[in-house]
C-alpha cells in the first residue's frame, strides 16, 4: 500500500507539472493570436521571420539567467541581484578588454582573441566570486538570502561604476563609467548571429536539466529545497549545496552579460539590465518553480521565459507608443495570476477562500477600480467604468459562490 501511495503521488506530481507546461504552450499561442488580431502594423503577418528572431533573441537571453534563478529557487533560496550582476560582469569584461588592449603597441597590438577571451573569463570569474560571497553571507554570517542578495542588488552597480571610472582614468586619462567595446568581431558577430544566443540557451538548459534530473547533486538540491532541516538531518552537506546554487545563479548572469555587452556595444552599469532580476524570477515562477523550494523543471522555465518575452513583445506591438510604461504592470499581473492559479488547488484543499471577509471585499474594490482606471486611460471613461462594473460583478459573484461552497 505504501508503495502504491508513493507511486500515485509521483504520477500526480508529474501530471501537475506537465499540465502547467501545457497551459503555458496554449497561453503563448493565445498571445500570438491576440497580437495578430490587434496589431495594426501586422508585424507577425508581414515580417514573421524578423518577429520570431526578435522574440527568440530576447527569450534566449532571459532563459540564460532564468535557469540560474530556477536552480536557486528549487534549492530553497532567492537571488535578487541578477540584473546588477549582469551590469557588473559587463563592466568587468569591458575593463578587462581595455586593459588587455593597452598591453599592446601600435606596431604589435594585442590579438583580438586574447582580448575577447580574457575579458569573458574575467566576467565569469566575477560571477563565481559574487556567488561565493552570497553563499558566505547566507551560510557563515547567517543572513537571509533576501537580505544578502538585496545588498548586492544595490551595491554591485555602484561597484561597477567605480571600477569603470577608475579603469578609464588610468588607461584613458578620462574618467568614464561607460566603456565602449572596440572589438568589432565580438560585438558584430554576436549581435548578428542570433543562433549563438539560442544555442547557448539550449546547451545551458540541457546541462541544467541533466544536472537536476540525473545527478545526485540535483536530487540533493530538490531535497534541500523541499525541507532543509530534514536534508541536514539526513547527512546532506547543505552548505556546499547552497554554495553551488548561488555560484551557478551568478555565473549564468555573467554568461548573459557577455551577450548584453555585445548587443549594446558598451558597458553601462547604471542602466544595463535594470530590473531584469525580477524577470528571471518571474520566468522561473511562471514556469512552475515554487518559491517555497523543492519544485520546478527546466522545461517549465524555458516556456516561462518564452511566455514572458511573448507578452512583452505583444505589449510593444499592440500599444506601440509608451509600451515600456505598461510592461511592468502587465508582467506583474501575469506573474501574480500564474502563481495564483498554481496555488489555487492547494488553497481550496486547505479551505481558504479568495474573497472572504472584509479584506476580500476591499480587494474586490481595489482590483476593480485599478482595472477600470487602466482601461479608462486607453479607451475612455465610459469603457473604463464598464470594465470596473463587470469585474466587480464577477468577483462579487465568485465571493457569493465561495460562501455557499
Amino acid at each position: 500500500m505504501f508503495g502504491d501511495s508513493k507511486l500515485l503521488k509521483s504520477i500526480s506530481s508529474i501530471l501537475s507539472i506537465r499540465g502547467n507546461e501545457l497551459s503555458l504552450v496554449f497561453a503563448i499561442i493565445a498571445i500570438i493570436g491576440t497580437t495578430i488580431a490587434l496589431d495594426t502594423s501586422r508585424s507577425y503577418i508581414e515580417y514573421p521571420g524578423t518577429s520570431a528572431i526578435d522574440v527568440l533573441r530576447n527569450a534566449s537571453l532571459l532563459t540564460i539567467f532564468a535557469l540560474g534563478a530556477s536552480v536557486i529557487i528549487i534549492s530553497g533560496g532567492i537571488d535578487l541581484s541578477a540584473g546588477s550582476m549582469i551590469a557588473f560582469s559587463g563592466t568587468v569584461i569591458a575593463c578587462s578588454m581595455l586593459g588587455l588592449q593597452s598591453l599592446g603597441t601600435p606596431e604589435s597590438p594585442t590579438a583580438p582573441w586574447i582580448v575577447i577571451s580574457g575579458g569573458i573569463c574575467a566576467g565569469l570569474l566575477a560571477g563565481f566570486l559574487v556567488g561565493s560571497l552570497h553563499a558566505w553571507l547566507i551560510i557563515s554570517v547567517g543572513l537571509p538570502p533576501f537580505v544578502a542578495t538585496l545588498a548586492t542588488l544595490v551595491g554591485l552597480r555602484s561597484l561597477a561604476r567605480i571600477l569603470g571610472e577608475s579603469t578609464t582614468s588610468v588607461l584613458l586619462s578620462a574618467k568614464k563609467s561607460q566603456i565602449p567595446i572596440e572589438q568589432p568581431f565580438y560585438t558584430d558577430f554576436l549581435r548578428e548571429n542570433v543562433w549563438i544566443w539560442i544555442a547557448t540557451a539550449i546547451l545551458l538548459a540541457i546541462f541544467t536539466a541533466v544536472l537536476l534530473g540525473y545527478t545526485i547533486l540535483g536530487r540533493h538540491l530538490y531535497a534541500m529545497g523541499g525541507n532543509e532541516q530534514a536534508a541536514l538531518l539526513s547527512g546532506l552537506r547543505t552548505d556546499r549545496l547552497k554554495w553551488f546554487a548561488y555560484v551557478f545563479g551568478s555565473m549564468t548572469a555573467s554568461v548573459a552579460a557577455v551577450f548584453y555587452l555585445a548587443n549594446e556595444g558598451v558597458s553601462a552599469p547604471v542602466t544595463q539590465a535594470v530590473g531584469h532580476e525580477l524577470n528571471g524570477i518571474a520566468a522561473a515562477v511562471v514556469g512552475g518553480c515554487s518559491l517555497q523550494g523543492g519544485i520546478g523543471t527546466v522545461s517549465g522555465t524555458l516556456l516561462g521565459a518564452l511566455f514572458l518575452r511573448t507578452v512583452i513583445d505583444a505589449v510593444a506591438k499592440i500599444i506601440k507608443t509608451g509600451a515600456d510604461v505598461w510592461q511592468g504592470i502587465i508582467v506583474g499581473v501575469v506573474v501574480v495570476l500564474a502563481v495564483t492559479l498554481s496555488q489555487y488547488r492547494s488553497s481550496r484543499a486547505a479551505g481558504r477562500k479568495l474573497f472572504a471577509g472584509p479584506l476580500g471585499l476591499l480587494a474586490i474594490v481595489i482590483l476593480a477600480s485599478l482595472t477600470g482606471f487602466l482601461v479608462a486611460t486607453t479607451s475612455g471613461a465610459t469603457i473604463g467604468f464598464s470594465a470596473f462594473a463587470l469585474l466587480a460583478a464577477l468577483m462579487l459573484g465568485y465571493r457569493t459562490f465561495e460562501s455557499y461552497r
